[in-house]
């Protein structure tokens, strides 16, 4: 006999982690995350030195775009997926070795001096590999033929691991490199693509529950599918022409569509809700960043590295937040409401994207940047970390 999720979530007798695709994803993808900005603000001062054969800027992008970030797509993707496709979840021993997977790489990449450059890149991109495997296997029994735009993604994300992986080997600056861009497009890509649907549909609910007349544009419309061709065009002229003033000029036309796709959502109407109005902001680093970013390369600007943050620690840093803490809640049967820690966990994000955007000003405002994306990060584990590591009849108590 067939059975339905929650039956086969309730069947599994191990550890309650393991029991969903999110719970050890999102909880020890953030967990790393905290870890790595100590590791990484001690690096900076000098304190410790990282075995690792990166470079210590490049350990750090790489292990916040590849190792966190490839965390929150494996718990979204495992969560999202049998939704997609009327499948079951991955449970039990089969989530808990994929997961085993993520762990090896971040040791591989953060213990590299003791392993040859190609063993590190083998158990990095392994992880990603089977992850893409598994997701290709869902819509191809699911016959869900429409997301494998959204694997087609995740393959580019592979690939740009793969790149950052080759520019180490050969020595290059791997953080201003084709890998870490491309994989910093592509993760602004899955952010437009999948923030473009459920950011105007959690808003439509809302405003419905409230009573409120106003309503969002609904997801993929011909405006939207047009924003999302361009930035594809765009990005990748990016990727490959980082500083001509050209890409910047492209960069600030694709920030301004973008801003008018995001004031289709209404968002205004959601400030009571930090839930929603959390996810309105968040993609608003995606504009943001562009018009900024943009503006700096065609002004001749000598780096740029300020400015990708807002993409890098805004959009994505603030996106992922937001999605997980509303998974979490959701999925873990509490009532979806933002209490005031939460409220803090959000606001240090945006604090530390402000933060890391003025430190050329004072570099001091590095450090500082550093203690509020702590705050937001390990905020999240000490306030959802029960959640996602005790049962759902425990968690909900």
């Amino acid at each position: 006999m067939t059975q339905t999720s929650a039956e086969q979530m309730r069947a599994w007798r191990g550890p309650a982690l393991f029991s969903f695709g999110f719970r050890p994803f999102f909880l020890f993808g953030t967990l790393w995350v905290a870890i790595a900005m100590v590791v990484w603000l001690l690096a900076l001062s000098g304190t410790v030195t990282l075995p690792t054969r990166f470079d210590p800027v490049s350990w750090h992008a790489h292990e916040f775009l590849f190792g966190y970030l490839g965390a929150v797509l494996a718990g979204f993707l495992l969560t999202a997926v049998p939704n997609w496709t009327g499948r079951l979840p991955m449970v039990g021993w089969p989530l808990a070795a994929l997961f085993g997977l993520w762990v090896a790489g971040r040791g591989a990449v953060l213990f590299s001096d003791f392993l040859t450059a190609g063993v590190t890149a083998v158990v990095d991109l392994a992880f990603l590999v089977v992850l893409g495997v598994l997701i290709l296997r869902e819509i191809i029994a699911g016959k869900n033929w429409k997301n494998l735009f959204v694997l087609a993604l995740l393959s580019v994300f592979t690939l740009a691991n793969a790149l950052f992986h080759i520019e180490a080997m050969q020595g290059d600056y791997a953080a201003q490199g084709y890998g870490l861009r491309l994989g910093a497009a592509t993760a602004v890509m899955m952010i437009a693509v999948i923030g473009g649907r459920i950011i105007p549909s959690f808003t439509r609910n809302w405003l419905a529950r409230t009573d409120n007349p106003a309503r969002p544009t609904p997801p993929m419309q011909r405006y939207d599918k047009l924003v999302l061709l361009v930035s594809v065009l765009v990005l990748m002229v990016w990727v490959l022409k980082p500083f001509a003033p050209q890409s910047g000029g492209l960069i600030v036309v694709l920030g301004g569509l973008h801003l008018v796709r995001l004031a289709r959502w209404q968002g205004h109407h959601t400030t009571r809700d930090p839930l929603v109005w959390v996810l309105h902001a968040a993609y608003a680093f995606i504009p943001v960043g562009a018009l900024v970013l943009g503006a700096a390369l065609v002004l001749g600007a000598s780096s740029t590295a300020a400015a990708q943050h807002l993409w890098m620690t805004g959009a994505i840093g603030a996106m992922t937040l937001a999605v997980m803490t509303r998974a979490t809640l959701g999925h873990t049967g509490r009532e979806l409401h933002a209490n005031s820690a939460t409220l803090a966990i959000y606001l240090c994000l945006f604090a530390a994207v402000v933060a890391r955007l003025a430190s050329p000003l004072w570099p001091m405002l590095s450090y500082a940047s550093g203690l509020l994306w702590l705050g937001a990060f390990g905020g999240f584990v000490l306030i959802y970390g029960p959640m996602l590591w005790l049962p759902k009849s425990e968690a909900t108590r």
